[in-house]
């Protein structure tokens, strides 16, 4: 059993896939139109046949409350990994990206929290090499 998708819950699709590929560097891998949304899918550049991120719409209710109550609360949806986390966030920064948390070191590991403009933060994290 292995991953191969996993989702983001976003309020707009074509918004979404600006910032997941424009900002944070991800490709499009999969686009299925499915009437008014589609199956939207990115990768990483670093493994494009690894696991898939769904730019899934919100258009549930529950899903919408579940979001905005996360948002309130400062919890991250979804985490990333990357290799110097004060340099993706300075990288970050200059394309306008709002950082709710600044880069935090926690042991070994680095985190920041950012905000997708799609109504998710979101982690970036790094840890040292093994």
């Amino acid at each position: 059993m292995r991953i191969t998708l996993t989702s983001v819950l976003v309020d707009d699709q074509e918004k979404a896939l600006r910032f997941y590929t424009e900002v944070l560097g991800f490709v499009k891998k999969t686009e299925v139109p499915l009437g008014e949304h589609r199956w939207l899918t990115v990768v990483s550049p670093e493994a494009p046949d690894g696991v898939e991120l769904v730019l899934e719409p919100d258009a549930h209710p529950a899903a919408q409350s579940w979001k905005k109550a996360l948002m309130a609360d400062g919890i991250p949806y979804n985490s990333f990994t990357v290799a110097d986390v004060h340099a993706e966030t300075e990288r970050l920064k200059a394309l306008g990206v709002r950082f709710t948390q600044e880069p935090l070191e926690m042991g070994p590991v680095t985190t920041a929290v950012l905000d997708d403009t799609c109504g998710n933060l979101l982690q970036i994290a790094s840890a040292p090499a093994t």
